[in-house]
């Protein structure tokens, strides 16, 4: 089996080249199945692409605009992979996530190609989950045994040939946030299912924050930061997010919700600093 592994990165050297690291001393690699790897290098100012082309070679870097974010970073590694060859499968993979070393053997062991398999990620310093797989909106812990989840990250998503052919790539209407889980909702309204692994797949901190659209000086700043491609809830994407799997009513309902709380801030309440498409 030929797997592309697809990633973007953006300025962590450190990071990204022990990502490349774990990767590659996956167990089984080169046994079970071989890997290609297509980076994304989204304007890298800290010397990524020169560190990855002396320790990684093999790796294919692709360059980036500096404006590409997750979402559009990832949809152009997916489509440099898909110019190269047909692979059987592809995995994604954030590159601040450090593989434990079964964890695509672990991934690619349930017998079912109509299927999406997320790695759950935790963290290491406290050893909580950080990223995966939801049920009914709440984090869906490994257990030991394949699970089936709503909607999933992206930080470790494997996707087979079949489950592509179907789904297709990203969307690149969405520049940061909201593909992965677009991707996984998508696919679920086409009968695919949407698996975690029955292990934890390695460690990624989880980056929840306050968001800064909420807590800038002034109206301008905070419409500043909301309208950036980072910020997650970007009122056009948020709206084609909603509307594609929620309707137009709830999307249109969000899309002034998010305005109005900008402009009053303090209605947002300080213990619900988590924002996301299903709160």
């Amino acid at each position: 089996m030929i797997i592309a592994v697809l990633i973007t990165c953006h300025n962590r050297k450190e990071k990204t080249l022990q990502c490349l690291n774990l990767l590659f001393k996956q167990n089984r690699i080169n046994d079970l199945f071989t890997i290609e790897v297509f980076l994304v290098d989204d304007g890298c100012t800290d010397g990524t692409p020169v560190a990855v082309n002396e320790n990684f070679s093999q790796v294919n870097l692709i360059k980036g605009s500096g404006s590409l974010y997750w979402n559009r970073g990832m949809n152009l590694a997916w489509v440099t992979a898909e110019q190269t060859k047909k692979y059987d499968y592809y995995l994604w993979l954030n590159d601040d996530t450090f593989l434990f070393e079964n964890a695509i053997v672990e991934l690619l062991s349930y017998k079912n190609d109509n299927v999406i398999v997320c790695g759950s990620t935790k963290s290491e310093k406290d050893q909580n989950f950080s990223y995966g797989g939801y049920k009914n909106r709440i984090s869906l812990i490994p257990n030991g045994e394949f699970q089936e989840c709503d909607y999933s990250n992206g930080n470790v998503l494997l996707i087979s040939r079949l489950v592509f052919e179907k789904n297709g790539n990203l969307d690149s209407i969405f520049h940061h946030a909201l593909g992965d889980f677009d991707y996984t909702l998508r696919a679920k309204k086409l009968g695919i299912k949407i698996l975690i692994g029955p292990n934890f797949s390695g460690y990624c901190e989880n980056h929840v924050v306050s968001p800064l659209w909420l807590s800038g000086p002034s109206i301008f700043s905070r419409l500043k930061h909301l309208y950036s491609p980072a910020s997650g809830c970007r009122p056009n994407e948020f709206f084609v997010f909603e509307n594609r799997h929620y309707g137009f009513l709830k999307a249109l309902y969000r899309y002034i919700l998010i305005h109005i709380r900008v402009i009053f801030p303090s209605l947002w309440k300080l213990k619900n600093l988590k924002f996301s498409a299903f709160n």
